[in-house]
C-alpha cells in the first residue's frame, strides 16, 4: 500500500469520526434526557458501538480542552449535553434567577436511606430516622425522585420504594454504583429480596403516584417537610419567570 492510499484511508477514517461526532452532538443538543448508546446506534445503524464511543470521547476531550461552555457527560445510562458549571454564575446573572427550591434536610436524609437501602418500606425508613416520614416520602414521590417498585410479602403488603432514573440524572450518577459512601447511616438488615412482590398492573396505576398510607394521628406526630428547617445543599431549580424552562436547563448542570 503506497503513501497516497494510506493517506486516503486516514482521511476517510477522520471524516467518518467527524460525521459521527456531528450526529451525536446534534442528538444530545436536542434531547432533554440522556441518550443511550443503543439509541444513537439506531440512528447510525451502519456504525459500530466502539466508533460511537470513540467519537463521544473525542467530543468530551475537545470541549474540555477549549474550556467550552458545554459538556458531554455519561449519566443515568446514557449521554447528555450539559452546561459547564464553571459558568453557572454568568447564566444566573443573565437570567436573573433568584428563587431556588431546595430539598429540606429531612427530605435529603430520607432520600439517602432509600438510595442506599432500597427496596425499603416506609416503616424501614422510619425505623432508621426515628420519626414519621409520611410527608417527606410524599414530597419525594411528587418530585419523581423515588417510586413504588413493589410490595413486601408481609401482613399489610406495604409498598417498597426505590429511586428513579430522574434521581440519577438529578445527582449526576451513571448508576447507583456511583453513590458515594455514607458512613453516618447505620447498616439496615438486608431486605429479603424474595419477599418483594412485583407490582401488578393495578398496583402500578396507583403505585407510581402512590402517596404514603394515612397514619393514625395517635401513632406519631406528622413531620413538616422542611418548614423551619435549614435547607441542605441540593438545589431544585424552579422557574422564576416566563421562559423558565430553557433557563432552568442551563443552570447548575441541568439538561440542555
Amino acid at each position: 500500500m503506497d503513501n497516497t492510499t494510506v493517506q486516503q484511508s486516514v482521511d476517510e477514517t477522520d471524516g467518518q469520526i467527524q460525521h459521527i461526532k456531528g450526529v451525536v452532538e446534534s442528538l444530545l443538543f436536542v434531547n432533554e434526557r440522556p441518550v443511550t448508546l443503543d439509541q444513537i446506534k439506531k440512528v447510525l445503524d451502519t456504525v459500530n458501538a466502539s466508533d460511537i464511543k470513540n467519537a463521544i470521547a473525542q467530543l468530551q476531550r475537545e470541549y474540555e480542552a477549549r474550556s467550552s461552555g458545554m459538556m458531554v457527560v455519561e449519566i443515568a445510562g446514557g449521554y447528555q449535553m450539559l452546561s459547564n458549571p464553571s459558568y453557572a454564575s454568568y447564566l444566573r446573572s443573565f437570567y436573573k434567577t433568584k428563587h431556588k427550591e431546595k430539598l429540606s434536610k429531612p427530605a435529603l436524609e430520607c432520600l439517602a436511606i432509600i438510595a442506599y437501602k432500597q427496596p425499603v418500606t416506609r416503616a424501614d425508613i422510619e425505623t432508621i430516622r426515628g420519626v414519621n416520614s409520611d410527608g417527606v416520602v410524599a414530597h419525594l414521590l411528587d418530585k419523581e425522585l423515588i417510586k413504588a417498585i413493589g410490595r413486601k410479602d408481609v401482613p399489610g403488603r406495604p409498598y417498597v420504594y426505590g429511586t428513579t432514573k430522574q434521581f440519577q440524572e438529578y445527582f449526576g450518577l451513571k448508576s447507583l454504583e456511583d453513590l458515594p459512601v455514607l458512613e453516618e447511616f447505620p447498616a439496615l438488615a438486608p431486605a429479603a429480596e424474595a419477599n418483594i412482590i412485583p407490582l401488578t398492573d393495578e398496583d402500578t396505576a396507583a403505585g407510581e403516584g402512590h402517596k404514603p398510607e394515612t397514619r393514625d394521628p395517635a401513632s406519631g406526630q406528622r413531620e413538616a417537610d422542611g418548614a423551619g428547617i435549614a435547607a441542605a445543599e441540593a438545589p431544585m431549580e424552579t422557574e422564576a419567570h416566563t421562559g423558565g424552562t430553557e433557563e432552568k436547563r442551563a443552570l447548575d448542570n441541568e439538561p440542555r
